[in-house]
């Protein structure tokens, strides 16, 4: 199916992450978009200075005339996290519109052009937009669809310069979250990682990787599959029926060499069988970065970019918002947020920050993400936290979830395994910081740590003002 017919698209819940990178395709295509949120956002602002129209009251009444008077010729894309009573879906049910979820909107879009799928439980977002961002710089027509703000596009749409028809390249998050990535076509696909997660959806770890085993499945069979090594033993690399390369920093294929990490950056020599490219600079500090960046090289390797267009391309990537973001690094005073909210990526982020500053004192602000999730790694969680000197945790996001009881923040403390450690409100954190005067600070979350962001980079730098004087 294509969407051909279709002149207006309206999304419910346009204010997500997802959501939002197709209402910007649609638009560039010419179609009318709008749409409806719970709560106006910094990214549904910036939709609305796009020309989008969005509402925040779910009601008929607040639905586009463009819409309502032309449902034959609208669809309809919806998130599963819209509440089931909600007044527009039951009426566009009622009206009998198409409509479609995000998942399968995409699954449309990558069965009509050539498609780099990244799927992963870790380091998707990062994968993904580098390698549309090599792509991109080095002049090839792409299409990228991303779980996150680029900070060199201020975008979670990359699209090419110039649009070539026919010619394509759509790179897209494959998103194992309500086993939405199965819904896609790729011709060629990463696999960064394969832990359990999500265990709400799938139940327990063993179905959760035939999830991705059955996503490794619609590649197409004169595809390629570069799958990190930890991930290719977890999956069975028996059962990978496509043409598969590994990568990863302790791999004997795709691999990386003298690895250094710097105070703003890692340097790294990327090597395959055939071919060493020595002195890559990334300037997205951390060795999971590094292991992202494999992936991306070998597939612009793959697309028959230059050495030369790599290099550039690697050294001028800016990273996403929220991953391995630095804020502050002045003086002996530094501040990283990241989104990290499974084990082992603390554990990857905090690994790196060790790596850059070995000699500071580490604080991190951790918000836990959804109770199944605290309850389900628990241990995990306390173990990699436990990388930190210090460790404030704030109450559990609840996000889709309603309160388990017995399951909370305060759970984690007994075996974080550092001397300071405790449970703090978000008004609260700044009045900690201010008493432990911490040399190197972490925020940590999916939830809506974020917003505490500005305000501990503020402290930071009137801190460091203060130091000086």
């Amino acid at each position: 199916m294509s969407f051909e017919g279709i002149n207006s698209v309206h999304f419910l819940g346009i204010g997500g992450i997802g959501m939002s990178a197709l209402a910007r395709w649609f638009a560039h295509e010419g179609l009318a978009v709008s749409g409806y949120d719970r709560t106006p956002s910094s990214l549904t602002d910036q939709l609305s200075g796009e020309g989008m129209t969005i509402t925040f009251e779910d009601s008929i009444s607040t639905i586009p005339s463009t819409v309502i008077d032309h449902p034959s010729s609208t669809l309809i894309v919806w998130t599963p996290a819209l509440p089931i009573k909600s007044d527009q879906l039951n009426y566009f049910r009622a009206k009998g519109y198409q409509l479609k979820k995000r998942s399968e909107v995409l699954g449309i879009v990558t069965s009509e052009f050539y498609t780099i799928a990244i799927a992963g439980t870790h380091g998707k977002t990062t994968t993904s937009s580098m390698i549309a961002h090599i792509l991109k710089s080095s002049g090839k027509p792409v299409a990228a669809f991303l779980g996150g703000i680029t900070q060199n596009y201020e975008s979670n749409l990359i699209l090419s310069d110039k649009k070539v028809k026919g010619s394509t390249i759509v790179v897209v998050e494959a998103d194992e979250f309500d086993r939405s990535f199965l819904t896609l076509h790729p011709n060629m696909a990463v696999v960064t990682s394969a832990d359990a997660d999500h265990l709400d959806i799938y139940g327990d770890e063993d179905t959760i990787l035939d999830g991705f085993r059955e996503f490794i499945r619609l590649i197409d069979k004169k595809g390629q599959l570069y799958i990190q090594h930890t991930a290719a033993d977890r999956l069975g690399k028996n059962l990978i029926k496509v043409p598969a390369k590994e990568y990863g920093l302790r791999s004997t294929g795709i691999t990386a060499e003298n690895i250094q990490a710097k105070s703003r950056s890692f340097t790294f020599d990327y090597k395959d069988s055939k071919l060493v490219i020595k002195g890559l600079e990334l300037f997205i500090p951390g060795f999971h970065n590094v292991e992202n960046a494999l992936a991306a090289i070998a597939i612009a390797i793959d697309h028959h970019i230059t050495e030369e267009e790599i290099r550039k391309a690697i050294s001028s990537f800016k990273g996403v918002k929220r991953r391995f973001e630095i804020h502050v690094n002045e003086g002996n005073q530094v501040f990283i947020d990241d989104y990290a909210h499974h084990p082992e990526e603390i554990r990857a982020c905090l690994s790196s920050v060790r790596a850059m500053f070995p000699m500071r004192k580490m604080t991190v602000i951790f918000q836990p993400h959804l109770y199944t999730r605290t309850r389900d790694f628990a241990a995990g969680f306390s173990e990699s936290l436990s990388l930190a000197d210090s460790v404030f945790l704030l109450d559990i996001y609840a996000a889709r979830e309603e309160p388990i009881s017995g399951v909370s923040s305060e759970m984690l403390l007994e075996n974080i395994h550092t001397n300071k450690k405790q449970v703090v409100s978000k008004e609260n954190v700044l009045a900690c910081l201010e008493e432990s005067s911490p040399e190197v600070v972490v925020t940590l979350g999916a939830g809506d740590i974020d917003r505490l962001v500005p305000e501990v980079a503020s402290w930071m730098r009137n801190r460091l003002n203060r130091l000086v004087v």
